[in-house]
C-alpha cells in the first residue's frame, strides 16, 4: 500500500503533466483549465505536504481566496 506523501506526489506529477499537455492549447477554455489545474496543484501542496487538511478551516482559508483570485485572473483574460 502506498503512503500518503507518495500518493500526493504522484497526484502532483499527474497535474503537472496535464498542465504541460494543456499549455499548448489556446483560448479561454484552455486558460480556465490551466487556472483550475493551478488551483488543484495548490490544493495538493497545501493539503498533502503542509497538512492543512488536518487543521480545521485553514485549508479553505487559503483555497477560497486563491480560487477567487484565479477567477478574477481568468475574467481579465476573457475580457481581452
Amino acid at each position: 500500500m502506498m503512503d500518503r506523501l507518495t500518493r500526493n506526489w504522484l497526484v502532483l506529477i499527474a497535474l503537472i503533466l496535464a498542465t504541460t499537455a494543456l499549455a499548448a492549447a489556446d483560448g479561454r477554455i484552455a486558460a480556465a483549465g490551466l487556472l483550475a489545474l493551478a488551483w488543484a496543484k495548490s490544493r495538493a501542496i497545501l493539503g498533502g505536504f503542509l497538512h492543512l487538511d488536518r487543521a480545521p478551516g485553514w485549508l479553505s482559508a487559503f483555497l477560497v481566496p486563491l480560487g477567487l483570485w484565479l477567477c478574477l485572473v481568468w475574467a481579465l483574460t476573457a475580457v481581452r
